[in-house]
């Protein structure tokens, strides 16, 4: 009963999404009360199988049964309870009353436990926060104090507001935006897009040293512009990359922490990225099209990193270009099939191009797909595969729409009491006059704020903390966003909660924690790209464009790239000093200074330091030679 209602859900779900993407527009207050009712069913009844699948089972049947129907019950009269008001505030002057108060207090309660079970207690403790400060800051010392609420009010915060709380904006861009491209993301990876990717990945990098993990970074870039899920991403293309990495001759460690980091990114390739791009374009007013855009450069210098420390890593253990497999050879079906991916890519870029709407875009996109997945031999030999994929994406957009009523309680608890604001006159004082060290408190506060949670959840609450300070100093809303959204990505990489790793290492039956320094120190580029995008905002084109400082900034960054891959891993042609490696990290970080009199003495050492390593290469493979001589 409970997974015939989970699929109608589902279905009802995707039907909306399809409809109000592509079709009509639906009563902004009915969509999202509906959405959020259907979504409610979901979280119930797949915390319930979770419940159920879990080692320790159903310990209280009975109970647990009560529960979630008296959650069910609770959640739909606290949403009729809001369509009802919102729809008297929209026929008459309308004042929330106290009556309205505890249906509102049912709901949030609902939703927060339901956030417990799907998201765990970080998030919960976000949406708790919201709550907690609203009811009792007042309470506060200093900074933290606010005027205080009562019960009504917090209800309206929460609540009866279409601007901010549970049913706010950042809702409706998920229901109205988000919803049909993580269907279409689902759809791609059902309709066997995602296999093919994967061949011609394996295809294309067969004469680079890393091989397999080489492999991984490009498959995982383009897959993850499909899934916008880090642990997705692993899941879908680390149960066959990584085995392949440890056979190469990597070890499991760097196996798994080079696929956790290659996953993570895929979050920032364009063009798709997931749904917390989706999410800035909206929050920005920049348009989806302009932060594709924006990401394309800082992007591609991350995985160049990655592709930089492969090779590296490789050429220290001793890993050399190996033969390709017959399971890597591309067949006619492959090529027929690339069309799964290149058509509905095409599409949402014509689009966009077009000035057709972002929704709109994904509608046509997966219209598109659809009708190619017929293609596939697969497919045809099981069309239900379709139908499972569209319940499966569904169900994703109903488990993410609850961790958005979360994010939305902490949006109107920042909101209503100007946290947010507070916080930024704070990191302005610690900054004192150096952009550098406000950026770096921000960055730090993004890291933890983001820690253990998936990407859009820890992009919107890092943007509403940080968001206003670093917007404070200058930088402009869709740098400061880019900059936000790059350590909320980032922070599935930080140690000790690095959950990237730890999705990855048992695929590769490697230590969790070793895997998790391992991931932190092959993505360390991605904690570095957002201060230069901040500092050259000319990198991301859309804004401020030179032709002439956007080439001298890329190439000065690539070779900063190189120097800061080989230092971490003490090899370039040879095994570096240590005074190698200090003056290798010193002249990376030197030549991405602003003045000229520090960045081109520092790209100067660099290339010195370059050619002192191949010239010493150089002796010592003709001392190699020579001995090999005397000895034959």
């Amino acid at each position: 009963m409970f997974s015939l209602a989970k699929i109608m859900a589902c279905f009802v779900l995707g039907i909306i999404a399809l409809y109000s993407s592509g079709i009509g527009l639906i009563d902004p207050k009915f969509h999202r009360a509906l959405g959020f009712a259907l979504s409610l069913i979901v979280a119930v009844v797949v915390s319930r199988e979770r419940r159920l699948d879990s080692r320790r089972g159903d310990a209280a049947p009975q109970l647990n049964l009560i529960v979630d129907i008296g959650l069910i019950v609770a959640g739909c009269w606290a949403i009729y309870s809001f369509y009802s008001v919102q729809t008297q505030m929209e026929t008459a002057l309308y004042d929330v009353t106290i009556r309205d108060a505890w249906p509102a207090l049912a709901g949030l309660v609902v939703f927060l436990e339901l956030c417990r079970r799907l998201w765990g207690w970080g998030l919960f403790g976000v949406g708790l926060f919201g709550v907690a400060y609203l009811l009792f800051g007042q309470d506060l010392p200093g900074l933290f104090a606010h005027s205080g609420f009562s019960l009504k009010e917090v209800a309206e915060a929460f609540w009866y507001n279409t601007n901010k709380g549970v049913f706010g904006s950042i809702t409706n861009i998920v229901l109205s935006t988000v919803f049909i491209f993580i269907i279409f993301g689902v759809l791609l990876e059902g309709t066997g897009a995602g296999d093919t990717l994967l061949k011609f990945a394996f295809l294309l990098t067969r004469r680079t040293r890393g091989g397999p993990a080489h492999a991984a970074i490009l498959a995982s870039s383009m897959f993850g512009t499909m899934s916008g899920s880090t642990v997705a991403n692993i899941v879908g293309t680390g149960t066959f990359t990584i085995p392949m990495i440890k056979k190469r001759g990597f070890s499991p460690a760097f196996a798994a922490g080079i696929e956790a980091t290659a996953s993570s990114g895929g979050q920032i390739m364009p063009p798709i990225m997931g749904a917390a791009a989706l999410v800035m374009a909206d929050l920005t007013g920049a348009g989806y099209l302009n932060v594709i855009v924006a990401a394309l450069v800082p992007a591609l210098f991350y995985y160049f990193s990655l592709f930089s420390a492969v090779t590296v890593e490789a050429k220290r253990q001793g890993i050399e270009i190996q033969p390709v497999g017959i399971d890597d050879v591309i067949t006619r079906v492959d090529i027929i099939n690339s069309v799964l991916f290149i058509g509905p890519i095409l599409t949402v870029i014509g689009c966009l191009l077009t000035g057709t709407s972002t929704s709109a875009a994904g509608f046509y996109a997966t219209i598109v797909l659809v009708a190619l997945s017929i293609i596939n031999p697969e497919v045809r030999r099981d069309p239900m595969r379709l139908w499972r994929s569209f319940i499966k994406g569904a169900q994703s957009g109903a488990v993410l729409l609850i961790a958005i009523a979360a994010i939305g309680i902490l949006v109107g608890s920042l909101d209503s009491t100007g946290l947010g604001l507070k916080l930024a006159n704070v990191i302005s004082g610690i900054r004192g006059e150096s952009l550098f060290s406000a950026l770096l408190v921000a960055m730090a506060g993004a890291l933890v704020l983001g820690m253990g949670m998936p990407t859009l959840p820890a992009y919107l609450i890092i943007i509403l903390v940080m968001g206003p300070a670093i917007q404070a100093l200058g930088v402009s809303m869709l740098t400061a966003h880019m900059f936000v959204f790059y350590y909320g990505v980032a922070s599935s990489l930080t140690p000790p909660v690095a959950i990237a790793a730890y999705a990855a290492a048992p695929i590769a039956g490697a230590n969790p924690l070793i895997t998790a320094f391992m991931s932190f120190r092959l993505g360390l580029a991605k904690f570095i790209i957002p201060f230069v995008f901040a500092f050259y905002p000319t990198l991301l084109i859309v804004e401020t464009f030179d032709l002439l400082s956007f080439v001298w900034i890329v190439i000065r960054s690539c070779f900063c790239i190189w120097l800061f891959s080989s230092a971490l891993s003490a090899y370039d042609k040879r095994r570096l000093t240590i005074p190698e490696i200090i003056l290798r990290f010193i002249a990376a970080f030197a030549m991405l200074v602003l003045s000229p009199l520090v960045h081109i003495p520092a790209l100067l050492i660099g290339v010195a330091l370059i050619l002192f390593d191949r010239r010493q290469y150089s002796k010592y493979e003709g001392k190699s030679a020579e001995k090999s001589e005397s000895h034959s």
